[in-house]
Order: structure tokens, then sequence, then C-alpha cells
């Protein structure tokens, strides 16, 4: 029964240990700690093992590690307000069309019903710019579209005036940029974001490299938005939001909501929309769309109120 016990308590001890180090080892811990939140259910089922068994060490050992995960997953489901903003709201969504596969018709739907200001696309494909660009653009007539073959385009719609702005690109994916104009005068750059997923091994600096090149907050006003390739346990969202973004789920309490894959379980929440800290987040939510594997994330922000 020890050797029982210690088997279940101690591989999610040193995830524990790795995931509060600052440290972030190569494949295949970068796409294994996505699944944190299920680690810290199966260390406190560790904890309970240990101390029904009266295991007192590994007990011990279980609690650090509950208490160590837990404390990390379990404020993404409990909403924390944060500022409120004065000026107009912002209404973005992002979605992942998977090679550009996404079903336009349900796609249109979905702008329809939930009138984003702006949308961020993710594998976005000239055949699917063909197919999609004429429909999107009914109700959000500006954009700056970056196609390519496979998994590597992107695009920004909106429904005020557009800018096009730097245009990042590594390891073949594309993460557009522009800025926006919004109601107010207000300007807010928005990027579409997707860097290489960390899939297999010799991803990751391609992949790291893409969360890098993204803008840090600071300056002006920022929207990043898309498919992330990466969870709130990865160093590289922390970095991003310790200079100066908000995660939209995380602040609304649905941080736990899972968006790839969307058919099947276990899922991870890897697409967000990240705000500036000066904006206020209203609202969040998690949408279906057929023909992807990734669920589309939609937030309602609010933007300081332009001054004179």
């Amino acid at each position: 029964m020890r050797i029982l016990v210690w088997v279940v308590v101690a591989p999610f001890a040193a995830w524990a240990a790795i995931r509060v180090s600052g440290f972030e080892p190569d494949w295949p811990w970068v796409p294994l700690v996505a699944f944190t939140p299920y680690a810290a259910v199966v260390a406190g089922a560790g904890l309970l093992l240990a101390a029904l068994s009266r295991r007192r060490a590994a007990a011990l050992v279980a609690l650090a590690a509950t208490v160590a995960l837990g404390g990390a997953v379990a404020p993404r489901g409990i909403a924390d307000g944060g500022p409120v903003a004065d000026g107009p709201a912002l209404r973005v969504l992002a979605a992942n069309l998977m090679y550009g596969l996404a079903d336009a018709a349900d796609l249109e739907a979905l702008v329809t019903r939930l009138r984003p200001d702006v949308l961020m696309l993710q594998e976005l494909t000239p055949d699917a710019l063909e197919r999609l660009g004429p429909r999107l653009r009914r109700a959000l007539p500006y954009a700056v579209t970056s196609p390519k073959r496979g998994a590597g385009g992107s695009a920004v719609y909106a429904r005020h005036p557009l800018t096009a702005g730097p245009l990042l690109e590594l390891g073949g994916f594309r993460q557009a940029g522009a800025v926006l104009t919004a109601p107010g005068g207000t300007r807010v750059e928005v990027v579409s974001v997707h860097p290489c997923a960390p899939r297999r091994y010799g991803r990751q600096p391609c992949w790291k490299a893409g969360l890098e090149a993204l803008p840090r907050a600071g300056g002006p006003l920022r929207v990043l938005a898309g498919d992330f390739n990466a969870t709130l346990d990865h160093l590289g969202m922390r970095d991003l939001l310790a200079s100066g973004y908000r995660d939209a789920a995380d602040v609304t309490g649905h941080g736990l909501a899972a968006t790839w894959p969307q058919s099947r379980l276990p899922g991870v929440a890897i697409d967000h929309v990240l705000a500036d800290a000066r904006m206020g987040v209203r609202e969040f939510g998690v949408h279906g769309l057929k023909g992807t594997d990734h669920r589309p994330v939609f937030a309602v922000l609010t933007l300081p109120r332009a001054r004179p």
C-alpha cells in the first residue's frame, strides 16, 4: 500500500514543484502543463488516499502539491471584477477556422448573434477568405487579412475603421495586427494571435518565439485575442499577463472553460482574449462553431473614455 500511495502522490508533487518554480522544461512538459487543472484534482485524490492509508509523509507531500496546484487553478473560477472603464464597449470575438474548414453560415450566424465590433480569425486560408469574406463584410466592413494555405493565415475584421498594423510571422504562422478607431475616437491596437503549436519535440522554440513576439502591455491600448496555443499555466502567458494584460475568462470566473478540442475531453483553455489592464471586462463566453476543433471565445470589454 505504501508503494501505491507514493506512485499516486509523487508525480503530482513533481508537477506542482515545476509549475511553481518559474522554470519551464521542454517537450513533453510544455503540452502536458496545459492539463494542470486536471492534475490539481488528481493531486487532491492522492491526498485523500494518503490520509486514509495513514501515510503521514505522503499525506504532507500530497497536501503541499494540492495547495500549490489548487492555488494556481482555483482563482480562474472566481470572478474578480477589476477596474470599470467609463468609455464605450468593445465586443471581441476570436475563432480558429481549422485550416479554413469552419462552416461559413455558422460563423456568419455567430457574428449576427454576438454582434462583435472586432473579429480575429486564425487558420484563414485563401479559399476560406474567398468563401467567408463577402459574408463577414456585411456586418464587419473593415478588414486586414493575411491568408495562407494550411494553418498559418489570420485576419482582423471590424465594424469600425481599421488601419493595418505590423504582421508578425514566425515559423510560417502569421499574426495579423491592426489599429481600430472606436466610437468617440479611442484607438485600440488589436492582434489576431496564433503562434505555432508545441505539439511535438522541436516545436518549442517556434512556439516560444511566437508568444515572445507579441507586444507587451503599456503605451497604446491593446487587445490580443485568438489561439495562443497556451494556457494560463504556461510561462509565456504568465509573462504577457504580468506586463499589464488581463485574461477576460479569468476576470469573469470562466477561466476553466475549455476551448480545445471542441468535440472531446479532456479539453484545455488555449484560446483567450487578453485586454489591457486599463480596460474593463464585462462579459466572457465560449461558443460552438461547426467545422472546427476550436470553440470561439467572445468578450465584452469597456474602453477608457477618450480625453481631450
